[in-house]
């Protein structure tokens, strides 16, 4: 029997940036996804780095890391949290590798001397790419997200593509378009002309909107609805409102109230059938809950001030909570500031606390008085990463007596490098995609907070890090009670550590947030929430 054919899904953005394609791409992924459809998500970025790996979390916020170690756009996040499946490498495209590959092509004589150009050798590679993620699998519909805004020069080559890409596959393709419909509380009246443009802009490249989506601070009317319809050239069922809401997991619900899925199923000839929303709506019900405990957690962390930069472990943090049947109050703490002031200022009202991956030695110290405090006032711990570098090097300084205890990568002078570069990352030269990334088997100890929360003795958790434990220090640590409850299957890396006198203290090398699931929590998330609630 052959296979039916695949839709294409392209959500393109204009007026702003950051209105949220992502979600909306993830919310329609959700809803086609629980009426029985096969479907992927796909980010095409047009900046020019290889991937966002070297890029600061100012710029760009987290780095999200798939199963099989590609750093990619931390959409691709939302995507598996809302779509609940895991991506790859091909999901996510830079500009920087498209030209990469172009130019790779061009060395090696590909063109047979042609004069390589934009059109047709660059988009002919992005439309490879919109392909390429059904040589994996088939797949009934592939939603591919377009970064950036219509009218940025860097995306022209992107909308070429997916113009040229619609004519190939006529009529299995719809185009989607985000913008903002700006509310002017002086006059009190929407604002269409911003979303009129846009779609000019749109079709002078020759895409025609097939659904427009609105963001909005407040509910548009039907007679703005009538009215970008109008002028826009799409049916008025076809504008589609997407008002801020109070979660971001509200958005598939209020996307399903607007028909949003209905609509495009219609477009692409795709079968409407009913959606399975019961355990989404659950779930959001139990996140708006207003009776629910309150959970104090406190994030240690030097880029609190763009919550982005941790996206997945807030997520994770919230996945959490919903599944002990609480509400998660975020506490922002600043490492350098719990480095000038101390500790407790910052910490004594926590019920839990939390320090997450980076690099870099600002607020280092910071980050290990956190650790510290955690530790002596029994309040639950939970080190991610970089987490549990520095509550090994605590551990060493003030339990097993080695003061100047440190991590080479803070101090390559450190007498005692508890933490050290992994072996094979010494004569590495170039910083982009070589640290150790993606999945990796661990081996888990009986008897252990690590075990009591996976009740497995073997998991595989994603990583993104070039130092590890030094292993040099085991034997000492672990008479002063430190326990390594997960190590690498064959006993070399140590994966996670733990403290028996303690109500919850357990840090791992890997980066558990990257797999937690809205209504299917993360183990180690789920537990260590259970144990501040106790605090």
């Amino acid at each position: 029997m052959p296979k039916k054919k695949t839709k294409y899904i392209f959500i393109t953005g204009g007026v702003v940036s950051s209105l949220g394609k992502g979600i909306v791409a993830a919310s329609l992924g959700v809803l086609l996804k629980n009426q029985g459809y096969k479907v992927t998500i796909q980010k095409f970025d047009p900046y020019l780095n290889l991937d966002p790996g070297t890029m600061s979390p100012f710029q760009h916020g987290e780095v999200f890391v798939t199963e099989d170690g590609c750093e990619t756009d931390l959409d691709l996040g939302h995507y598996e949290r809302f779509i609940d499946q895991n991506l790859s490498r091909v999901n996510n495209v830079t500009s920087g590798m498209i030209y990469w590959d172009v130019l790779t092509k061009e060395r090696r004589g590909d063109y047979l001397g042609h004069t390589v150009q934009i059109i047709p050798h660059v988009t002919n590679e992005i439309k490879d790419r919109i392909t390429k993620v059904l040589d994996q699998d088939h797949f009934d519909v592939v939603i591919t997200e377009i970064g950036g805004t219509v009218g940025d020069i860097e995306s022209l080559p992107f909308l070429e593509a997916i113009r040229q890409f619609q004519y190939i596959h006529r009529d299995d393709c719809a185009h989607l378009h985000l913008t903002l419909v700006p509310f002017l509380k002086t006059s009190g009246e929407f604002k269409t002309k911003p979303t009129q443009h846009s779609v000019k802009e749109l079709r002078e490249i020759g895409i025609h909107a097939d659904v427009i989506v609105c963001r909005s601070e407040a509910p548009i009317t039907l007679e703005v609805r009538h009215k970008i319809a109008l002028f826009c050239d799409v049916a008025p069922e076809a504008v589609v409102a997407c008002v801020d809401a109070p979660s971001i997991y509200d958005v598939p619900l209020m996307m399903e109230a607007e028909k949003l899925d209905q609509t495009v199923c219609k477009k692409l000839g795709l079968t409407h059938r009913p959606n399975q929303m019961e355990e989404w709506r659950s779930y959001v019900e139990m996140i708006h809950k207003k009776d629910s405990p309150e959970v104090k957690i406190a994030i240690v962390g030097k880029y609190t001030s763009l919550s982005d930069s941790y996206l997945s472990v807030v997520e994770a943090i919230h996945h959490a909570s919903a599944a002990n049947q609480c509400h998660a109050k975020i506490l922002w703490v600043e490492a350098e500031e719990v480095e000038r002031h101390g500790a407790k200022h910052f910490l004594e009202y926590a019920d839990g606390i939390v320090v997450p991956g980076g690099f870099g030695d600002r607020g280092i110290e910071g980050k290990i008085l956190a650790s510290k405090y955690a530790r002596e006032h029994k309040i639950p711990y939970f080190g991610l990463c970089l987490g549990m570098h520095v509550a090994v090097i605590d551990f060493a300084r003030h339990v097993a007596g080695l003061e100047a205890a440190h991590s080479s990568e803070f101090n390559d002078g450190t007498p005692y490098p508890v933490i050290d570069f992994l072996p094979d990352q010494r004569t590495l030269s170039q910083k982009g995609g070589t640290m150790r990334l993606g999945g990796y088997p661990c081996k888990v100890k009986k008897d252990t907070l690590l075990f009591a929360a996976y009740n497995t003795t073997k998991i595989q958790e994603r990583h993104r890090h070039r130092y590890e434990f030094n292993n040099e220090f085991k034997q000492l640590l672990e008479a002063n009670g430190l326990v390594f409850s997960g190590l690498s299957p064959e006993g070399t890396l140590v994966e996670v550590v733990e403290l028996t006198d303690h109500p919850w203290f357990l840090a791992c090398q890997f980066h558990p947030e990257f797999k937690s699931r809205p209504y299917r929590a993360h183990p180690l998330f789920r537990d260590f929430i259970k144990a501040s609630l106790k605090a």
